[in-house]
């Protein structure tokens, strides 16, 4: 995914990360200078649903302009060998546990 915020915000005329985090105060999320400096940047650590809601109500945009899908950036399935895990639903062997009336402890 790509983070779009700063082109998002300067389709509405805010140029400036302060302009942006003043907003966001005004509405009840104060982000610290850091975190908004990650978010101007285009490299956010993390975004709460919360804080993002806030961002799309003072943008006035939804999440899609914010967030970029990127699927050409996934990379394609390798296919498994036999030391790797079997895929979901096919057969595995099963090694059976002594029956000694105890449980095994944790591991």
């Amino acid at each position: 995914m790509k983070w779009n915020l700063r082109l998002a915000a300067a389709n509405r005329g805010i140029w400036k990360a302060s302009e942006l985090q003043r907003m966001l105060a005004e509405r009840g999320v104060v982000i610290s200078a850091g975190k908004m400096s990650g978010l101007w940047s285009g490299q956010p650590n993390t975004v709460k649903l919360d804080e993002l809601d806030v961002i799309c109500a003072v943008l006035g945009c939804g999440v899609e302009e914010l967030l970029l899908s990127e699927p050409e950036r996934v990379p394609e399935p390798t296919l498994a060998t036999d030391s790797q895990a079997t895929a979901v639903g096919q057969p595995r062997a099963v090694a059976p546990r002594p029956h000694t009336g105890r449980s095994l402890p944790p591991r």
